[in-house]
């Protein structure tokens, strides 16, 4: 990747040499990020503040380090000491949960998407930042403002740090040898795409386990192009559906054309897969393209990879939404303007970019001017992913954001419904009734609190 960030900024950073080459930093690269002169809210720093911060662990090792670096930066700046804690993918729901609950714990807490909205009563506004951060840098894409906005309202809960995408990535070569030059947009395209790779010996392979990123990524692919959704506008649940019932049995068609054990995948399974070259075709982010790339043991898969949208299906753009990584307060914290500051300092141009660039196209910025960042005017495979947080489909889609919807993503509900299908352990009609079944029931209790 070339011009990822500047070797005086990542020296600067306090980058480790390693870190430098790993992220293929550019001699002298030329910021093109405009940053608007706008006010910034005034947030003086309690006395003797101290931050704790827990967030998903990185999936590429600079965005680790260049956070890291971030952090202790700011601590030089204010003399804020701040502990940024990286936790498992499948971790993160519920140490956020105990937080909440316990009212005691870490000041920040980076979730998931729809996190703010399951813990709204215990969070702090954040609109001062978000509106100054939204005017400085050009506005806050639509995917940011979904997850980070109170339902119908312009009251912000979390701040959105980035998005992973999960585009298909296949293999040129394979693809062509079985007379296809990209994936097909249509349902019954992908299917004898995927059969003859099946009958190939590198078949494809979509997670169909309890996988926070790819097992719901791939069933509301699944939903969205059959123009399925969990709820319409209003909030009542749709699950039940003739289109549900359509991409059920789209799958049902699917699954025996995938590798052995999908059903089983957590989010690591297919990077592992397509790394071995046991598939040839599935869905991620662009973390195993780049660890494909950076190791010379397996360039030459990397070389041979492509990326593409998901395909449409009967949508009428490409289905895709993206992990979002989404910055809370809360209101248990005793340093709320030190949070918010130091939230503030992470987004602004100094800090963001190098992070963004670093990153290497894994997390898609959610403020329109990172769009000029250069991580995306270098390798072309990656430049896909720069416009993730452009996607109006979210986890819900196509109701309010809510605690229910958030219960329904975190239980695996819609990929365990896909998962009882393809197996034969259920109809599609008795799948998608009791996917209905257990949606009412997580908003039922919402109701009733």
């Amino acid at each position: 990747m070339r011009n990822d960030i500047t070797r005086r900024d990542a020296l600067a950073l306090g980058l480790s040499a390693a870190t430098v080459a790993a992220t293929g930093v550019a001699a002298h690269a030329q910021s093109a990020i405009k940053a608007a002169d706008v006010p910034a809210p005034k947030l003086p720093i309690e006395k003797g503040a101290s931050l704790r911060m827990l967030r998903p662990v990185r999936f590429v090792q600079a965005d680790e380090d260049v956070f890291r670096a971030n952090a202790a930066k700011f601590t030089k700046e204010t003399g804020v000491e701040v502990k940024v804690d990286f936790v498992g993918w499948e971790d993160i729901n519920q140490q956020t949960a105990v937080t909440a609950n316990s009212g005691a714990g870490p000041d920040i807490i980076i979730g998931f998407s729809d996190a703010p909205h399951i813990y709204i009563d215990k969070l702090i506004e954040l609109t001062d930042v978000a509106d100054y951060a939204g005017k400085r840098y050009g506005g806050w894409l639509p995917l940011a403002q979904r997850y980070g906005k109170k339902n119908k309202s312009d009251t912000w809960i979390g701040l959105p740090f980035g998005a992973s995408g999960g585009p298909l990535i296949y293999r040129k070569s394979i693809l062509r040898s079985v007379g296809f030059d990209k994936v097909p947009e249509d349902h019954a395209g992908i299917l004898d795409l995927c059969q003859k790779l099946q009958k190939a010996g590198k078949p494809a392979g979509f997670a169909l386990g309890n996988a926070k990123g790819d097992g719901n990524g791939f069933a509301n692919w699944a939903l969205w192009s059959h123009n399925a959704a969990l709820l319409d506008e209003e909030g009542n649940v749709t699950i039940n559906s003739k289109e549900t019932i359509a991409a059920l049995n789209w799958v049902k068609q699917l699954y025996p054309t995938f590798i052995a054990g999908t059903t089983s995948w957590n989010d690591v399974s297919n990077n592992r897969a397509y790394a071995a070259q046991e598939i040839a075709l599935t869905a991620n982010g662009v973390s195993l393209y780049f660890s494909l790339k950076n190791d010379p043991a397996t360039k030459a898969i990397a070389d041979d990879s492509e990326h593409q949208l998901l395909p449409k299906g009967v949508a009428k753009i490409s289905p895709m939404a993206g992990l979002t990584l989404n910055a809370m307060v809360f209101k248990h914290s005793q340093y709320p303007n030190a949070a918010k500051a130091f939230l503030q300092f992470m987004l602004e141009k100094d800090q963001y970019e190098p992070w963004l660039n670093a990153n290497s196209g894994y997390w898609a910025q959610p403020l329109a001017a990172y769009a000029e960042a250069a991580v995306w005017k270098g390798d072309p495979k990656v430049a896909i992913f720069k416009d993730t947080m452009n996607s109006t489909y979210y986890d819900g889609y196509k109701g309010p954001i809510s605690t229910a919807t958030g219960a329904v993503s975190a239980d695996y509900v819609l990929i365990q419904m896909f998962a009882s299908v393809a197996t034969g352990a259920a109809t599609p009609e008795a799948a998608a009734a009791e996917a209905e079944q257990r949606c009412k029931r997580y908003f039922r209790r919402q109701a009733a609190k």
